[in-house]
């Protein structure tokens, strides 16, 4: 078989699995090629060998997912054999190429020693990457908080003059305390919060809509918009989008004084 890249039709046969009798080169056998492609197309593995001594040291530490994933993306693999070396000097196999490199990069941004073995062997790879994950989604989403207040600034004053007659207006049932969002400021912590879109969505510059916050002891619960047209709950919803417990309890409450709404516009 040689390696080459004719056509079409030659690089479709050459990706497919081939006859399991063949004769390889000495200088490919002296580079670890036992006959074990290991899953990896011959056209890809085959010349890496040949000419690449990163590919030939995967093979030989048997790191064949980190061989696998090398050889199938593109990227500069120098960022990373420090910490690949680390690995193979402790025993560790990488069972994920492509999420221990995620990882590497995440510890990469948050300043940790890649050189490690605590940071670089994990015993548990998809907990550890699940980790650095969410930590990074908490720094971009405060990242984009700050943005996104700072662009929020100059809607305030209208705000006001949307919903001016409205603040202030609050109503409890013993229990349930709710009112009107104050501030363009408080929906970006009520959105951050309860994590969803009432903020980045900008339902403060909703004319027809009133948005008011049901809380427990000072915690929040749902967040209701009212219809300034209708005077029905549009929607209330908990963290993430989800109803809570209190769900049917905060909507009864709001309407039994939406006559306090409708007076202040009366006023």
């Amino acid at each position: 078989m040689a390696i080459r890249q004719d056509n079409n039709a030659y690089q479709h046969i050459a990706y497919s699995p081939i006859y399991p009798k063949f004769k390889v080169t000495s200088t490919l056998r002296r580079n670890g090629f036992n006959g074990d492609f290991h899953g990896i197309v011959p056209i890809s593995l085959i010349p890496a060998l040949l000419a690449d001594p990163k590919a030939e040291t995967l093979l030989k530490a048997r790191q064949y997912a980190m061989l696998s994933h090398y050889l199938r993306s593109s990227f500069e693999m120098d960022r990373y054999w420090a910490s690949i070396r680390i690995c193979i000097r402790n025993g560790y196999t990488i069972e994920d190429g492509s999420m221990w490199r995620d990882t590497i990069d995440l510890l990469h941004h948050f300043g940790k020693d890649t050189n490690s073995p605590k940071y670089v062997c994990p015993t548990d790879l998809k907990a550890e990457h699940d980790k650095w994950t969410e930590k990074k989604r908490i720094e971009r989403e405060r990242e984009e908080l700050v943005e996104s207040r700072r662009k929020a600034k100059k809607d305030e004053k209208k705000y006001k003059e949307l919903k001016g007659r409205f603040l202030g207006l609050a109503f409890t049932d013993g229990i349930l305390n709710i009112r009107v969002l104050e501030s363009v400021e408080e929906f970006a912590e009520e959105g951050a919060k309860m994590r969803h879109c009432i903020f980045s969505n900008s339902y403060y510059l909703k004319e027809n809509s009133l948005i008011l916050s049901a809380t427990i002891n000072g915690k929040r619960i749902e967040t209701i918009e009212v219809s300034l047209k209708t005077f029905q709950v549009v929607q209330s919803r908990g963290t993430c989008n989800s109803n809570t417990e209190y769900h049917e309890r905060i909507i009864n409450l709001v309407n039994k004084n939406i006559k306090l709404i409708q007076k202040r516009i009366a006023a």
